[in-house]
């Protein structure tokens, strides 16, 4: 009887996660339709995005655009200022990467890195996968750079020379860690691990063994993190009221109160240096001219709402180790 009641409760934990896990994978689609809206309408280029997301039926509110491209913007500013430092000699892991192009872009830059990873459910990698092999525009690129006949692969991953996709679950750090050393990851060269919404759906337990693990996986690193901040105000309420509604709890939301708090959550988990803005103050710092480029694109009825808006998101960054690169001269 006992057995039987443990089996019981394993079975509804397990369901529960299974559904909390499909709120999270939603969020994905949800992040790339509007990715793929923004790019449709000029906010920025991205000839590889189509193939991967399919255009929404619906368009998306000027503020959501807008923010998109201040995120987008952002990190792609601080991975170049990484790759810039290492003159590419270095490796980057792109954790919870859903249907990310960053890959292809670096590569038609001439920036990418001695091997690009990216981690996701392997029910969104097998997704991913099975586009890939369909496009010659995504598949080519990757053949180019393969000396091989033959790539590793099966449904749930994708190994080459300088691109790997892995199905793995960023809570399970020794599966991460055996699947992504499989696929030659190397603790030895400068390191740039990227999340965006990704450390959020996660508890804080979970998060933080998460930042431990990349702290002391290598000896230069650099970390990454786009996610809420300032979320114990009345709009802040609001949001996660919304993703609630969609069966998507903000499960390691108590991080996310300031940014002074994510700075911490960075520096207590190994990492020796953390920076933080909010997005507003992100975009208030953007090129004039680039500004009145992407203002002109469509009319914005409250710019209160894309402050309000703004200032709940965040982009952090961490390093450990580097000195002689100068990572920590690295800044938005």
């Amino acid at each position: 009887m006992a057995s039987s009641s443990r089996e019981s409760s394993f079975s509804s934990c397990s369901s529960s996660c299974d559904l909390d896990d499909e709120g999270v994978r939603g969020t994905c689609e949800d992040a790339s339709l509007c990715k793929r809206f923004a790019v449709s309408i000029g906010y920025w280029h991205d000839p590889y995005i189509e193939h991967l997301v399919r255009q929404s039926k619906e368009r998306k509110a000027p503020e959501i655009n807008r923010g998109y491209f201040a995120r987008v913007h952002g990190v792609s500013q601080l991975i170049k200022a990484f790759l810039r430092k290492t003159e590419c000699h270095c490796q980057i892991l792109n954790l919870g990467a859903g249907m990310d192009t960053t890959f292809w872009k670096l590569k038609d830059e001439g920036l990418l890195p001695n091997k690009y990873f990216e981690v996701d459910f392997p029910m969104i990698v097998t997704r991913k996968l099975l586009t890939i092999k369909s496009k010659p525009l995504l598949f080519r690129p990757i053949m180019e750079l393969h000396p091989e006949d033959t790539l590793q692969m099966d449904s749930h991953m994708l190994d080459s020379k300088r691109y790997a996709i892995i199905g793995a679950d960023l809570r399970d750090l020794s599966e991460l860690e055996e699947k992504l050393k499989k696929c030659n990851m190397n603790t030895q060269l400068p390191t740039l691990l990227i999340t965006e919404c990704v450390l959020v759906y996660m508890t804080p337990e979970q998060s933080a063994n998460l930042l431990k693990w990349a702290a002391s996986s290598f000896e230069t690193a650099m970390f990454i993190n786009y996610e809420q901040v300032n979320m114990d105000d009345r709009f802040g309420q609001i949001m996660i009221e919304n993703l609630r509604r969609r069966s998507c709890d903000l499960a390691g939301v108590e991080t996310c109160k300031s940014l002074e708090s994510q700075k911490e959550r960075l520096l207590l988990n190994g990492w020796e240096t953390a920076s933080a803005v909010n997005m507003m103050e992100l975009y208030s710092g953007l090129p004039r001219a680039e500004v009145n480029r992407i203002e002109s694109l469509e009319f914005l009825d409250e710019m209160e709402l894309l402050e309000q808006l703004m200032r709940h998101y965040c982009l952090c960054w961490a390093t450990r180790g580097g000195q002689e690169l100068g990572l920590r001269e690295i800044t938005y």
